[in-house]
């Protein structure tokens, strides 16, 4: 498999691509490239159509990239590629994270001062994943209408309030 880079205006999206991108999903990816680098080539058919990468190509558009790294996907039928256009994504959706490791990863690139909301996850996610605001034990009768009472709990990442 050989990288080209490929000018992204004659790349052509796939019509019927299954998997959606929010603008907020877009920006995340941006972000991501602008951080690390495109990392992940975009992969095409021999007519320059897009199989993988739909997101990283919108996220190229909006960082003003003229080329992205690509891979010739050549070898694969017109209904594999179909096929291989939903495996790719639904694959990736079928795994889960080991919840220690995740945290102890979260944790030590907080403490290195990264930005933590380059690694995707939003507010919520990272004070659950991390182990700060996720006390969900049922309140008491003594604790009903004294919500406003109790100190919220900051997430040390983003700075987002969590009331306990």
């Amino acid at each position: 498999m050989n990288i080209e880079k490929i000018d992204i205006s004659v790349l052509i999206p796939y019509a019927r691509n299954a998997r959606t991108h929010s603008d907020e999903q877009i920006a995340q990816i941006a972000g991501s490239i602008k951080e690390f680098g495109f990392n992940n080539p975009v992969l095409i058919d021999k007519d320059n159509g897009v199989i993988a990468g739909h997101g990283r190509l919108a996220a190229a558009r909006k960082l003003g990239l003229k080329e992205v790294p690509c891979i010739r996907l050549e070898h694969l039928t017109e209904t594999q590629r179909k096929a291989y256009i939903l495996a790719d994504n639904k694959i990736a959706m079928n795994s889960t994270w080991d919840r220690d490791l995740l945290k102890l990863e979260l944790e030590e690139l907080h403490q290195d001062d990264f930005k933590m909301e380059l690694v995707g996850f939003d507010a919520n996610e990272l004070a659950i994943a991390m182990g700060l605001g996720a006390d969900f034990e049922p309140g008491t009768e003594e604790d009903q209408g004294k919500l406003d009472e109790k100190s919220p709990t900051i997430c040390p990442a983003c700075g987002h309030e969590f009331h306990k």
